[in-house]
């Protein structure tokens, strides 16, 4: 029957998946350091572990030479062929130094490897968990805030919401259950972090695949997002699909489905708008809910002149200019809005310079 270490060591290979080979070599080499510690750490040795008892012993490695110029890794030849004449120049003789009280020593070291590496394998394992689901929503408990930073508890790990990843009108405060996109997982000596974040526009776009089964099911595309984190973002929706009403699926009955991830945003503002592959179409429909007269297209700046009326001029722009800010983001195209008159003028003015 194994020892009670093997048991062990092949019920954690079992159990967490760390190689017993692994083990049993760590356990060795902690052997080797706990003997040079308290025995003496200039000689050359191994350590020797029966798998059946269990049993350690240390081996003491010496070169076999004529003269002996170092004392801890060579022995002369004289002095071994009395205890085996067949021994020659250049072979290497192996003396059992293992010391009577070694086997408690021995445990213990054992021990602290086994413990360690358990350790280590659950964070490996906690890591990989984590680091898969990059770029996903968690959700879980606000267990404490420290300077600012809100440490999140995901049942087997901790994420870190930092000042720079919340939402600058959101109050959090212990025990409230809170969603987060993971932005980053990183590898460290001890737990592995984890940073979420509160504002990347990846939350959005993963709030409306979690709330649109026709965006899970590939039927409807998210294009392009564009965010001023709690206080309003646009998205730019499509579907290949004719019978398929891409801004229709988002908002959902009566609303209901864009309304759960406005609630999940405490409140953020968000404008649904149909991506086109037309820029003037989806430029227009970027600038939602303002009414647009015409868009010209500037091909060689990549951007746009935009005429909307003028009563719609400062819906057009924002507060703020928000509403322009965000449609350009959106399109990716450079847009310069006028109204009606201040076009006309324009216009006048250049024909009058031309004349």
């Amino acid at each position: 029957m194994k020892n009670e270490l093997f048991d062990a060591i092949y019920q954690i290979e079992k159990d967490k998946g760390i190689s017993a080979e692994i083990l049993i070599e760590s356990v060795e080499a902690a052997l080797i350091t706990a003997y040079k510690k308290n025995f003496g750490s200039a000689i050359n040795i191994k350590v020797e572990i029966d798998e059946e008892t269990g049993k350690f012993k240390v081996i003491e490695i010496l070169n076999i030479v004529e003269t002996v110029e170092n004392e801890f890794d060579q022995i002369s030849l004289d002095v071994v062929k009395e205890i085996n004449p067949n021994f020659s120049i250049g072979d290497v003789y192996e003396k059992d130094v293992t010391p009577n009280n070694f086997g408690r020593i021995a445990a213990l070291a054992a021990k602290q490897v086994v413990v360690q590496r358990i350790r280590e394998a659950e964070r490996n394992v906690i890591y990989d968990t984590f680091v898969s689901r990059e770029s996903e929503i968690i959700t879980g408990i606000i267990q404490r805030i420290s300077k600012g930073t809100i440490f999140i508890d995901l049942g087997r790990a901790e994420a870190m919401l930092l000042p720079t990843e919340q939402i600058e009108n959101e109050h959090y405060k212990p025990g409230d259950r809170i969603k987060t996109y993971i932005t980053e997982v990183k590898k460290t000596n001890k737990a592995p972090q984890i940073f979420v974040s509160r504002t990347n526009i990846g939350l959005v776009k993963r709030l409306f695949e979690l709330e649109v089964p026709e965006i899970h099911d590939g039927l409807v595309e998210i294009r392009s997002i564009s965010r001023e984190p709690g206080s309003r973002s646009k998205i730019a929706v499509y579907s290949s699909n004719e019978n398929v009403d891409p801004v229709g699926s988002c908002v959902g009955q009566k609303g209901s489905r864009v309304q759960n991830v406005v609630d999940e945003l405490s409140g953020e503002k968000i404008d649904i708008i149909e991506w086109s592959e037309d820029p003037a179409v989806y430029i227009t429909n970027a600038l939602s809910p303002s009414k647009v007269e015409n868009v010209i297209i500037k091909e060689e700046i990549h951007g746009a002149l935009v005429v909307v009326p003028d009563y719609q001029l400062s819906l057009a722009i924002g507060r703020e200019g928000q509403n322009a800010r965000l449609a350009a983001k959106l399109t990716n195209w450079k847009i310069d809005i006028k109204s009606v008159s201040q076009f006309n003028e324009m216009q006048n003015s250049e024909i009058l310079t031309e004349a």
